[in-house]
């Protein structure tokens, strides 16, 4: 193919994003090569950015993407994980990673720990391998990357965020299984948690509670779904007045969102006898959580984790998505869009501001 396409190559925190043109190489067996559209900026983004996290370097951030089938390369079944055709030109979302589907962990329902795991807006650049991010005109999708097609209804910026935040929640729900008439209570203010509480609500779940540390993020939860919203707080009464108001004196399953281990030991004092608790937030280095382990027994708890998701998830959430995006606000997560040579500006907006999302519209 050998035609060129711009990066925004990101050598470390502290230094700003770079424009760099490269060559698009032919495309080997089993690769798809998508022209990306638009892309959201995670939190996972933000904390590589700022150094919270560490990635190889350089390399080309950005994962929560959408892009247009450009070509399908030699060896490519050319459907997608439903089997329907692709064609050029098609609106795709893909998982976040790639990984061999006939590895141990893929046959056994988690291929994003799967044999030569491949992630999206986390791999480091090389000479013959630049197209693997969201901040690029391209994306080259590698074999045992999941790919779907997205319903023209469903808007670019809603879209972007489902190989990500959504399909994560998706992959919570079911860990905890079914939420029909259960209390849930869901700790963390930013997508992940709000778009928790839009798909406990849709479920059935008979009251969803939504905690988080930012006022005006947690205003937003009640116009996703949930019956309370507040800012948390380490008061116990706070704790008891939740447990006092339920039969059980406890709700039946906490999701955390957040990562903070005061919102993981507060929602395993608030659970109910059997209750679940789902951790997903967690994905950088903090204290250790504190747990008691009497009460873990006796209460009979159980804690499930959960990192990325697997490709049953990717469908759940696009489905949630295209059934349900216009029945919560999800049309306003992006707050604010830049284009790709603003990569620096949209990623100081998202810093300043904490919008729940940032987007970059690509032509």
């Amino acid at each position: 193919m050998m035609t060129a396409g711009e990066v925004m190559l990101f050598s470390g925190p502290g230094s700003p994003l770079q424009r760099h043109r490269a060559l698009i190489p032919e495309l080997k067996t089993g690769e798809v090569l998508i022209r990306n559209r638009f892309v959201t900026l995670c939190g996972s983004d933000l904390h590589t950015y700022t150094g919270k996290r560490t990635e190889a370097c350089p390399t080309v951030l950005g994962h929560e993407v959408v892009g247009v089938v450009e070509q399908i390369g030699p060896g490519h079944s050319g459907t997608d994980l439903q089997g329907d055709i692709l064609n050029r030109g098609d609106l795709v979302t893909w998982s976040v990673f790639a990984s061999d589907p006939e590895s141990y962990y893929a046959r056994i329902g988690m291929p994003q720990k799967g044999t030569g795991l491949f992630k999206y807006g986390h791999a480091p650049v090389t000479a013959t391998d630049v197209f693997h991010g969201g901040l690029a005109e391209y994306c080259i999708l590698k074999p045992g990357t999941a790919i779907l097609k997205i319903p023209p209804a469903v808007p670019l910026p809603v879209a972007a965020t489902i190989n990500c935040a959504l399909a994560t929640v998706a992959g919570a729900l079911r860990l905890a299984g079914a939420v029909a008439g259960k209390q849930v209570m869901i700790f963390g203010d930013g997508l992940l948690g709000l778009s928790c509480a839009a798909m406990c609500r849709t479920a059935g779940a008979a009251w969803v509670g939504v905690a988080g540390a930012r006022p005006r993020r947690i205003k937003q939860a009640v116009d996703f779904g949930a019956d309370v919203a507040f800012v948390t707080a380490p008061a116990s009464v706070v704790w008891e007045g939740i447990r006092e108001q339920f039969e059980r004196k406890g709700v039946d399953v906490v999701f955390d969102m957040s990562g903070a281990p005061e919102a993981m030991e507060q929602g395993l004092q608030l659970l109910a006898v059997g209750g679940t608790a789902i951790w997903t937030g967690a994905v950088f280095k903090n204290r250790p959580v504190q747990v008691n382990a009497e009460q873990l027994v006796r209460r009979l708890i159980t804690i499930k984790g959960l990192h990325n998701y697997n490709t049953g998830d990717l469908v759940a959430a696009l489905d949630f998505i295209a059934g349900n995006w216009s029945h919560y606000p999800f049309a306003r997560v992006v707050e604010q869009e830049f284009c790709l040579s603003e990569a620096n500006e949209a990623f100081a907006y998202a810093l300043r501001e904490k919008p729940l999302r940032v987007g970059i519209r690509l032509p």
